[in-house]
C-alpha cells in the first residue's frame, strides 16, 4: 500500500469514527414520552375573572352564576382550561386595580376577563378614572403574558344620554387603546330585554339565576376564539 492509499484509508477511519461519536445515543435528546408530549401540548389554561356582584353570584345559589357556568362549559367542550372567580361584590375599578397584580402573581392566568366598572357608575366616580384604572388593569395583564377580555357595560337611561353614551364607549376605547377583546355589553338580552325588569332580582341591579346562561352567552363567542 503505498503512502496516498494509507492517508485515504486513515481520512476513512477517522470519518467513520467522527459519525459514530455524533450519533452516539448520549448525545441525542431523546423524545418526550407520548403522555409527557399530551401534557406540554395540553397544558391547560388559566381564565381570571376579575368582576363584581355581577360575577361574584350575588343572590344566586353557589355555583349557579355564569362564570360557573364557563367552567361548566369549558368541560363540556373539553377545552383545558380552568376558571379562577376573583370577583368582589362592590368592587370598583379602583379596587379591582389594587387586587391585580397579587392575583396575576398567584394565579399567573393565560387569560383575564375585567368585568368592572358598573359600581363606579353608581358611586358617581369620574369616567376619567374609571378609564385609567381600566387601562391599568388591562396594561398589567398582558405586560404578565395574559390576553385580556373587557366585559362592557351600559347604563339606564335615568343616567342621562350624554353620560350614558361616553360610559359605554370608555369599554371600546380602553379595549382599542390595549389590544384587549371587547364584550360590547355583558348584559345584552338581559338589561335591555322586551320587560327590563323580569331577568333581575327584586333589586333590579342583580341579575337572576335564569339571565346566568344568557350572560355567558355574551362573553363566550369573544373568549373561545382566544383559547386555540
Amino acid at each position: 500500500m503505498d503512502v496516498e492509499d494509507k492517508r485515504t484509508g486513515g481520512r476513512r477511519r477517522w470519518l467513520k469514527h467522527c459519525s459514530a461519536w455524533a450519533l452516539a445515543p448520549w448525545l441525542i435528546a431523546p423524545p418526550l414520552p407520548a403522555a409527557a408530549a399530551q401534557a406540554v401540548a395540553k397544558a391547560p389554561s388559566v381564565i381570571l375573572v376579575v368582576g363584581d356582584s355581577l360575577s361574584a353570584e350575588y343572590g344566586l345559589k353557589r355555583g349557579s352564576g355564569w362564570v360557573a357556568l364557563l367552567q361548566e362549559r369549558l368541560e363540556r367542550e373539553k377545552v383545558p382550561a380552568r376558571v379562577v372567580n376573583a370577583s368582589v361584590s362592590g368592587d370598583t375599578t379602583a379596587g379591582g386595580r389594587t387586587r391585580l397584580p397579587a392575583l396575576l402573581k398567584q394565579h399567573a392566568p393565560t387569560h383575564v376577563i375585567l368585568e368592572l366598572g358598573g359600581n363606579d357608575a353608581l358611586r358617581g366616580q369620574p369616567l376619567s378614572a374609571t378609564q385609567a384604572n381600566l387601562a391599568a388593569m388591562a396594561r398589567a395583564a398582558r405586560e404578565a403574558g395574559a390576553r385580556v377580555v373587557i366585559a362592557g357595560m351600559q347604563l339606564p337611561p335615568n343616567y342621562g344620554r350624554r353620560y350614558g353614551e361616553e360610559f359605554s364607549r370608555m369599554y371600546a376605547d380602553v379595549a382599542k387603546e390595549s389590544d384587549a377583546a371587547l364584550v360590547p355589553f355583558f348584559l345584552h338580552n338581559v338589561a335591555d330585554a322586551a320587560d327590563p325588569t323580569a331577568l333581575f332580582q327584586a333589586d333590579r341591579i342583580h341579575p337572576r339565576e335564569d339571565a346566568q346562561p344568557l350572560m355567558l352567552d355574551n362573553v363566550w363567542p369573544v373568549l373561545r376564539p382566544l383559547l386555540k
